[in-house]
């Protein structure tokens, strides 16, 4: 990787990150621009989790570098929350014994803000987020990611377990926050639908990048994909 990559606003060079003393990714290398949706794709247990998490700050690195904005970063999530980074885990990060409305107020951003992004919350607003479906929990979860208008945007499983249209719904708002000038990591389930929504992809297997390149391209070449890069199960570490 050059030492210098035009309007990158996330870097891995070199990655390497596991748990214990047990490495999942090594040696990776990855690029996220401003105003582009990156999309990380593999199976179970190939590493996606483990790369977001060594991006985000809550896994340190074994080896390599992490650098958001031009610079080298080493401290936890919250500081990098700080310098412009939000973070959506595959665990839905909503306080449940808050309101909808509080926990937009954590998020720190404004909620007129939220409300732009997804009307459909400002009846809920009131309610306490265990009461909201799943659904639900997750446009909350991602309207406070945007409200405070983030540089980087890492989101792991985004849309896990729902429904076809909040699904398309959270896609498309990942999309639109790309095209403000967002940089945005996408791990995703679904490949189709995330190449739909990306600008460029990465097939990580075993921990290593065995594909890349842009996704309209790779959309040529999905059957090829499926079959060679995403049949079948890989074991791995919990979470990788």
């Amino acid at each position: 990787m050059s030492a210098v990559e035009a309007d990158a606003v996330l870097e891995a060079r070199s990655l390497t990150a596991g748990y214990g003393a047990m490495p999942v990714v090594h040696d990776l290398d990855l690029v996220v621009r401003e105003g582009e949706v990156v999309a990380l794709l593999g199976v179970n247990g190939a590493g996606k989790t483990t790369t977001v998490r060594a991006l985000a700050g809550e896994l340190k690195p074994f080896s390599g570098e992490v650098w958001l904005k031009g610079r080298r970063v080493t401290g936890p999530t919250h500081r990098r929350a700080k310098q412009g980074m939000r973070y959506i885990s595959e665990e839905r990060s909503v306080f449940m014994g808050l309101s909808a409305s509080d926990n937009l107020r954590l998020g720190r951003g404004q909620r007129r803000r939220c409300l732009e992004l997804f009307p459909e919350l400002e009846p809920l607003l009131g309610r306490k987020a265990a009461l909201l479906s799943g659904g639900e929990q997750q446009i909350l979860t991602l309207a406070r990611a945007l409200s405070a208008q983030p540089q980087v945007l890492l989101a792991d499983e985004l849309s896990l377990g729902l429904a076809p249209l909040v699904h398309e719904r959270l896609l498309l708002t990942v999309r639109a926050a790309a095209d403000g000038g967002a940089g945005v990591l996408l791990v995703e389930q679904h490949v189709r639908d995330a190449l739909e929504v990306a600008d460029r992809a990465y097939v990580i297997g075993h921990g290593k990048v065995v594909l890349q390149g842009d996704a309209k391209d790779l959309k040529d070449r999905i059957g090829e994909i499926e079959g060679t890069y995403l049949a079948g199960a890989e074991l791995g570490q919990p979470g990788a």
